[in-house]
C-alpha cells in the first residue's frame, strides 16, 4: 500500500511539472509549481514513515516553509516592475494633461 502511495504520488509530481512547462499562463506553471514543492512534502513524509526514519518529517516540514515563502515571493515579483507591471499603478486609464 504504501508502495502504490509513493508511486501515486511520484506520476502526479511528474504531471505538475509538465503542466509548468506547458502553462499557457504564468499563474498556472506558479501553481503547478506550488503543487510540486507539496508533493515533495508528502514523499519526504511518507520515505521517512517507511524508512522508520521520523527527523524527515521536520525535514518536510522546512521544506514546506521554504515553498511558501519562495511562492509568495514568486507571486510578488511576477506582479512587479519586472513582468512589465507597475506595482503602484492604481489602474486608472487616466492622464494629466
Amino acid at each position: 500500500m504504501l508502495i502504490a502511495a509513493t508511486l501515486a504520488i511520484l506520476v502526479v509530481m511528474m504531471m505538475a511539472i509538465i503542466r509548468g512547462f506547458i502553462g499557457p499562463t504564468l499563474y498556472d506553471r506558479i501553481l503547478a509549481v506550488n503543487m510540486f514543492g507539496t508533493k515533495t512534502v508528502l514523499l519526504i513524509s511518507l520515505l521517512g514513515f517507511v524508512m522508520g526514519r521520523p527527523e524527515f518529517l521536520d525535514i518536510a516540514i522546512v521544506y514546506a516553509l521554504i515553498n511558501f515563502i519562495s511562492i509568495i515571493g514568486v507571486l510578488h515579483f511576477s506582479d512587479s516592475a519586472a513582468f512589465g507591471n507597475d506595482p503602484h499603478d492604481t489602474g486608472s486609464t487616466k492622464k494629466e494633461s
